[in-house]
């Protein structure tokens, strides 16, 4: 069954009041007899807003301001959507489709309208969202989650299954989520807490926060530092101009910088330890009685590990087994080596 809303074409009625912000819906419709399981929206210049097992009935909101939040009456709005704007709703087989785009190419920038969503739906619900000015947040969903935003911030909240989200001017932020989670921004920092599974986060412009993770995890930025905390499995990152501070780590860490110190606390050891800076410091906190098979250079290297050691060492250069041999390590530091234990 297929309904079709659009906006052009609704009575006064149904608009919720005079001056619209996005406190205040400009339009509301009851979502809870379609059964939605895809909510797929597309604005050129709003936030976009989808969440699920909430309290509220499933149901979509549609927020209309003017531009710089111009206190728009009623009539005026519905005048400038007239002429210059399509907005649409259509719900088909379980999929909500809403849609606000420009008429013209040309619209004055004045009369220019942000026109935006949140939708609520039952939390097995998959998204395929894209805004052009815009925020986007999706929360206590469940399904495969695809979103893309050129002006604005990423927020993704207690969130299962593939997801995939990217934004060319905005910081990113994902927690209590899990399975496959694919994140990029252009311009901004990254904050990761209580995640697991298949993890990507890349930034060309923002510092990395990583904390409570669990899982493959793959984190780079090109332009900021990187902190790390209580993160158990693979970890594989990387900076071009900042430091990186990790602790609490369990498992296998291969840390690069080419522009700061680098500090690593391992609770334990997985197959490999490999870090790398070309402009500073590299402190790597071993558990103790760690079984290593240790390659270690820089200006000045110092080896304080319990156990025994047997290789070959100098002021630069220690190469060889601790303990008999294990997890391989390999540190590179052109400011200097410490490797030691608790």
């Amino acid at each position: 069954m297929k309904k079709n809303l659009l906006f052009l074409l609704l009575a006064s009625g149904v608009i919720s009041a005079s001056a619209q912000s996005y406190k205040t819906p400009y339009y509301t419709r009851s979502l809870a007899n379609d059964g939605i399981k895809n909510v797929i929206v597309n604005t050129s210049g709003g936030s976009i807003m989808v969440t699920g097992a909430g309290q509220q009935q499933p149901h979509i909101d549609v927020f209309v301001v003017g531009n710089n939040n111009q206190d728009l009456s009623k009539e005026e709005i519905k005048k400038r959507l007239e002429e210059d704007y399509v907005l649409d709703i259509d719900i088909q087989n379980g999929q909500l489709k809403a849609i606000a785009k420009n008429r013209k190419n040309n619209i004055n920038w004045r009369r220019s309208l942000s026109i935006g969503f949140k939708v609520y739906v039952n939390a097995q619900t998959s998204t395929n969202l894209n805004t052009s000015g815009g925020t986007i947040s999706i929360e206590n969903l469940n399904g495969t989650q695809n979103f893309e935003t050129s002006g604005g911030s990423l927020s993704i909240t207690n969130v299962t299954g593939n997801i995939k989200g990217e934004t060319s001017g905005g910081s990113i932020s994902v927690s209590n989520s899990r399975n496959n989670i694919d994140l990029e921004t252009s311009g901004g920092g990254i904050t990761a807490n209580n995640c697991s599974g298949r993890i990507k986060l890349e930034t060309s412009g923002g510092s990395l926060d990583l904390a409570n993770l669990k899982g493959n995890v793959n984190a780079e930025t090109s332009g900021g530092s990187i902190r790390g905390n209580n993160v158990d499995g693979e970890l594989i990152t990387s900076t071009s101009g900042g430091s990186i501070n990790l602790n609490a780590i369990s498992g296998s860490v291969n840390a690069s910088t080419s522009g700061g110190s680098v500090h690593v606390q391992m609770v334990k050891l997985g197959r490999y330890v490999k870090l790398e800076t070309s402009a500073g410091h590299i402190d790597l906190n071993v558990p103790r009685q760690a079984a290593m098979n240790v390659s270690l250079h820089g200006d000045r290297v110092n080896l304080d590990v319990a156990g025994n050691f047997q290789g070959s060492k100098d002021k630069e250069d220690v190469v060889g087994k601790v303990n008999g041999g294990g997890t391989t390590v390999e540190v590179h530091g052109d400011g200097g080596v410490t490797v030691s234990s608790k």
